[in-house]
């Protein structure tokens, strides 16, 4: 039988959380033991603009700062482009609404509109 394993691991000041969707097993069958393993190349680092790009095949997320220095002049610096399959975009989704859900259950609604006076660009 055919196994199909997307795993997402969501840090929110705690330690990893993990969560995996698992499709097309059998209820008897065991979950897999999955192990968390950073490479050499594993680094972390803030990002404050995620522009996205899509295609047929596939798509690409490109994190970077946002750096306002007028009203009129924004420079975004870009330092990580990350690919996704559609079906790994779409579980993303779905972990980022419910962790989403949860933050604003507990700390309130998250507001995307930028206030009044403010000098930043959402």
């Amino acid at each position: 039988m055919k196994r199909i394993f997307i795993c997402i691991v969501v840090m929110v000041d705690a330690p990893p959380t993990l969560i995996h969707h698992v499709r097309s097993m059998t209820p008897s069958q065991q979950q897999p033991k999955i192990h968390l393993i950073n490479t050499p190349e594993y680094r972390e680092g803030y990002a404050n603009s995620v522009q996205i790009r899509v295609n047929l095949w596939d798509f690409l997320l490109l994190f970077g700062l946002v750096n306002q220095t007028a009203p009129d002049h924004v420079n975004i610096h870009n330092f990580q482009g990350v690919y996704l399959s559609p079906q790994q975009a779409k579980a993303l989704l779905n972990v980022l609404q419910q962790n989403v859900t949860q933050y604003e259950a507990a700390f309130g609604e998250i507001k995307l509109e930028p206030r009044a006076g403010a000098s930043f660009v959402q």
